[in-house]
């Protein structure tokens, strides 16, 4: 599999001097299901803000799909390939109807009309929304459909990544399945930076774990969650469906060691 976000030596710090990352490292490639999980204040939310180009000044090294989010060109050009859901997402709903939201995107980018009507219908049927949702009001819908319009509007973009900020912050246990059975309807690249570890446990694969703002484990989600004595040294508790016997494996393994940076030849 190819390498669609590669991030070496990421350092970020908050306008007012706070250090919000450090020397982050790690790879993802295409089709890859990640889970960023921590505590409060790790800083999960800084690095789907930074991967999604809304974070400059930072330093290390951060690409997405080959462009390069140092330069202000790459962090315009990565919202033509990645799509954030942010952790309310009201947030992400401007307009009058679902259809001018879920439009909105494919429309920026200069698609004939009848590509974006093409673009909203394939979304909205992606997560569930049939043509009478077209004209409803983004507002007087549950926190579910909210969600749901958010995640279409990313979708009509045809992204290659997607990034999910707590996700089910504001959903139910019935929301929280349907959104399960969306996510997993939907062939993308993604991250989805949650608390909800039961939750990362049914959609993701790998799972990184940020404290502080550095990454201290990268792993198969289930052998990283297992693992209760670093889960509890983080902030964490093992999700109570993962059995004993898992746990007991996970701790006798540790955890999987870092990945090692890529060091760049220095130009003499």
């Amino acid at each position: 599999m190819s390498c669609l976000i590669e991030v070496e030596h990421l350092h970020y710090r908050y306008p007012e001097g706070r250090a919000a990352l450090g020397n982050l490292t790690f790879h993802l490639s295409h089709g890859e299901r990640v889970g960023l999980i921590g505590p409060n204040g790790a800083g999960k939310t800084t690095l789907l803000l930074l991967l999604g180009g809304l974070l400059p000044d930072f330093s290390g090294s951060a690409r997405v799909a080959g462009h390069d989010l140092q330069t202000r060109a790459g962090r315009q050009q990565v919202h033509r390939h990645l799509g954030l859901v942010f952790q309310h997402a009201e947030d992400q709903l401007l307009h009058a109807t679902v259809f001018e939201d879920v439009a909105f995107g494919p429309l920026n980018l200069g698609l004939p009309e009848t590509e974006v009507r093409r673009r909203v219908d394939a979304a909205l049927a992606s997560v569930g929304l049939d043509d009478t949702a077209r004209d409803r009001v983004p507002f007087h819908l549950s926190a579910g459909e909210q969600r749901r319009v958010a995640i279409a509007g990313v979708v009509a973009m045809a992204p290659q990544v997607l990034l999910l900020d707590e996700p089910t912050s504001d959903l139910d246990p019935r929301g929280r399945r349907e959104l399960v059975r969306i996510l997993e309807g939907l062939p993308i690249t993604r991250i989805i930076s949650s608390h909800n570890l039961e939750f990362v446990l049914d959609t993701c694969d790998r799972v990184l774990l940020l404290d502080e703002g550095r990454l201290v484990a990268d792993g198969p989600v289930r052998r990283v969650l297992a693992n209760e004595p670093l889960m509890l040294r983080h902030g964490l508790e093992v999700p109570s469906c993962l059995s004993a016997a898992e746990r007991h494996e996970a701790t006798l393994a540790g955890p999987l060691p870092l990945p090692v940076p890529h060091v760049h030849p220095h130009p003499h």
